[in-house]
């Protein structure tokens, strides 16, 4: 069979060719399983994701690219560790959404849609708003009103039009999917698309590694684009008999919003009350990921758990990275101060490898930084 669109509640399928971004049943939707590749798929002409062009689902002839990808792995000690930080700010627009923006953009642009709109706390619309422009799109941007200023300014650059919404995030969604009958709804969070490009990142640690999985990835997660793109791309590899384990799957989220944090701990795939307040791990303030279910189910499956982290934690784990020279936003400096959660609880040991993606760069979060490192 073709890959395709599937609703994973319903069991429903779509082709790639119609222009959706959700389930006619108004469901999340995910692309049916691929292959994989192999060593000999690789591209090594090409310095950027699109060297694992033959993992997509489809060929996509004209790539709106600034060069995503191939981003740093850096070793540094931590207590009595050596985990790996994989650099995403290196990215064009310094986060690691490039990597979906880029495959997302590049595949609406080859179905023929010219403007799109997007929601975002900041990096996702930066990166959707760059790809657009790369592509030669008319971009719309919905922001939450508090959103720093630097990741809005950046959005307003690529030449994209910021509308900025008050209440909390979801509002932003929200108003995004009332808008999406005029404008396409091109989501990081529920387009399809955007994960297959996000699971670059399993096929570029399995490269960085010598073609080998890492034990355990940390990761920073919100709606959880990053926790699924590592589990789609690593049972990719799984599939095509390049790998025999999963690596462990570890997703961190401020205590202050933590959703997936709180139906993992329950024992459940439906979602947790619990209360919800500021955290300075604003990009990963999502009250209600939508595909919930998915991302318990790629932790699970890996082996993995949730790690919930207070403000203070993440703070204390700002200061730890840019000790070694790391200058990372708090949003994913949670990752890092699970790092050391993990490690305390003897979850994660010195004999493995273990990743810790660091998606975003402390210079987007000017204000908070100037405060913590000020006179």
């Amino acid at each position: 069979m073709q890959p395709h669109y599937i609703d994973p509640r319903t069991g429903k399928h779509y082709p790639l060719t119609d222009r959706r971004w959700r389930s006619d049943d108004g469901n999340p939707l995910m692309m049916s399983a691929l292959p994989g590749i192999s060593r000999a798929d690789i591209d090594s002409r090409e310095r950027s994701i699109w060297r694992y062009r033959a993992a997509l689902p489809l060929p996509i002839d004209s790539s709106a690219s600034m060069g995503e990808g191939c981003t740093p792995l850096v070793e540094k000690p931590w207590g009595d560790l050596s985990p790996l930080f994989k650099l995403e700010w290196f990215n064009p627009t310094s986060s690691f959404k490039d990597r979906g923006a880029a495959v997302m953009v590049s595949f609406l642009k080859q179905l023929g849609v010219g403007h799109i709109l997007e929601d975002s706390s900041g990096n996702g619309g930066a990166a959707i708003a760059a790809a657009g422009a790369a592509a030669g799109m008319k971009v719309k941007i919905l922001a939450p009103s508090y959103t720093p200023v630097p990741k809005v300014a950046q959005i307003r650059a690529f030449g994209a039009e910021v509308q900025l919404v008050d209440g909390p995030r979801e509002e932003s969604e929200h108003e995004a999917i009332r808008q999406s009958e005029k404008i396409f709804y091109a989501s990081h969070n529920w387009h399809p698309f955007f994960l297959q490009g996000t699971k670059s990142l399993a096929y570029e640690l399995w490269e960085d590694l010598g073609f080998k999985a890492p034990d355990n990835i940390i990761i920073p997660t919100g709606a959880g684009s990053n926790v699924l793109g590592c589990h789609i791309g690593f049972t990719e590899l799984m599939a095509s008999g390049q790998i025999n384990k999963l690596p462990r799957l570890f997703a961190a989220q401020p205590l202050n919003c933590s959703p997936i944090d709180a139906s993992f701990v329950a024992g459940t795939d439906s979602p947790v009350e619990r209360i919800v307040k500021p955290t300075i791990a604003e990009g990963t303030a999502i009250k209600r990921p939508i595909r919930l279910v998915e991302l318990l189910h790629a932790i699970r499956e890996s082996g993995g758990q949730t790690v919930a982290l207070t403000e203070e934690q993440i703070t204390a784990a700002v200061r730890q990275l840019a000790s070694t020279g790391l200058y990372a936003e708090p949003t994913c400096a949670s990752a890092a101060a699970a790092l050391n959660v993990l490690q305390k609880s003897g979850a994660i040991k010195a004999s493995e490898t273990t990743v810790v993606l660091l998606t975003g760069t402390g210079l987007k979060s000017t204000q908070f930084m100037t405060e913590l490192f000020g006179s």
